[in-house]
């Protein structure tokens, strides 16, 4: 038996990280632009970060803190989800980015036994996620073939005919990766059609803020709802990895439950990292979408770039920072198309087969400057121009 015959099931069930992939592959590139990852150009406000230095050196900020994260951080967004989110009935778990807070969640909701739901287009560390924890039960759901939004009427006759009913649903709002927003009368009728089957319901709401024409962002709660926020995407914070779980405050043991997941992945968010996060409250939501509107010419750029594929290929772009792209019909090997654009044009694009959306790409739009973009653009049209008219000729 070799050493790869005794490694966990469940790890080597796991696909390796589509971002790890075109990591690895972007390495033999010369001169890259990535449209793959979802991040954001800019950094925290400069006057936080001048605070960096000075709370570097308080002592408390290099030892363990709170499970449950600083009490003055905990306090602000207690506030601020109740003040911007309407969710009044609950409470603040500090994690290390929301992936960790997901972990959390499936580890202290879901047994390997249990079945689970996302829809297509799923966000692609979610699915990894629940493989990675053991879950095998994965059911895909169909999205509006038009909006991307999530199919309620599937979900309603799965959670009545399934059994054992399936333990978890989980949907992003704005979602990744295809920028659709879930109109709140959606959400709700998700959340109440969750709530009779005894089901629990995790909303990601990582890109809370990022919002174009007009679409707006809410949120749903009860006993049987947690709700993900970030830092990472508002205020530049990827690299400081810090996200908070809401989860009910009125659902008996929760917290005890949560806190055995949190002291034995994370012991507690980075503190220097809170404080920094403290900071940026302070600059608040206003200096966030002051942030945001700086990236709807990135969306037209890329929007225009894309119209070699037709008006009907571009799908989503209505939050978040993400495009949904349909490839041409003889291209059903979206990994093989994105690998050609990256190698012949030099623009890295996510393949839309790692989120459940096979003959796909996903492009973002907001982790370059406009005239990154304008560059990146120009690439991304020739690449298209080329495929569809010569195909993909190295």
């Amino acid at each position: 038996m070799g050493s790869y015959d005794r490694l966990a099931k469940r790890a080597v069930g796991t696909s390796l990280p589509v971002m790890v992939q075109i990591s690895e592959f972007s390495k033999c590139l010369k001169d890259p632009i990535p449209l793959a990852q979802g991040s954001v150009y800019w950094q925290p406000p400069e006057e936080v970060l001048e605070k960096m230095g000075e709370i570097s050196r308080i002592p408390s900020a290099s030892k363990y803190g709170s499970h449950e994260g600083l009490p003055q951080l905990k306090e602000a967004l207690t506030k601020k989800l109740q003040e911007e989110n309407g969710l009044y009935k609950s409470s603040v778990m500090i994690t290390s980015g929301s992936n960790q807070g997901f972990m959390n969640l499936i580890l202290t909701l879901c047994d390997v036994t249990d079945s689970v739901v996302l829809f297509a287009p799923y966000f692609f560390n979610a699915y990894d996620s629940f493989r990675l924890t053991g879950i095998s039960k994965i059911l895909v759901g169909p999205s509006d073939p038009k909006t991307l939004q999530p199919d309620a009427d599937w979900l309603e006759m799965v959670l009545s005919n399934t059994k054992p009913v399936p333990k978890l649903v989980s949907v992003v709002n704005p979602g990744n990766p295809s920028g659709t927003c879930i109109p709140h009368h959606l959400l709700k009728r998700i959340s109440e059609i969750c709530q009779k089957a005894g089901t629990w319901l995790v909303v990601d709401n990582a890109y809370e803020y990022f919002l174009y024409d007009n679409f707006e962002h809410s949120c749903v709660e009860g006993n049987h709802v947690f709700n993900l926020f970030t830092f990472s995407k508002a205020y530049g914070m990827m690299g400081w990895r810090l996200g908070y779980i809401a989860y009910p405050s009125e659902s008996e043991g929760c917290l005890t439950q949560l806190l055995k997941a949190q002291d034995n992945l994370a012991i507690c968010a980075p503190v220097i990292s809170q404080h920094l996060a403290l900071s940026c409250l302070d600059s608040g939501r206003g200096w966030v979408k002051n942030k945001v509107k700086t990236l709807i010419r990135n969306k037209e750029l890329l929007i225009d770039a894309l119209q070699p594929l037709g008006p009907d290929a571009v799908k989503g772009g209505q939050g978040a920072i993400y495009l949904w792209v349909n490839l041409p019909a003889s291209y059903p090997n979206d990994v093989e198309v994105v690998k050609w654009m990256a190698r012949k044009h030099g623009v890295v694009l996510l393949p839309g087969s790692a989120s459940g959306g096979p003959g796909c790409v996903r492009v973002t739009f907001g982790g370059l400057r406009e005239d990154e973009c304008e560059i990146a653009a120009l690439r991304l049209k020739r690449g298209l121009e080329e495929l569809v008219t010569q195909g993909m000729v190295e």
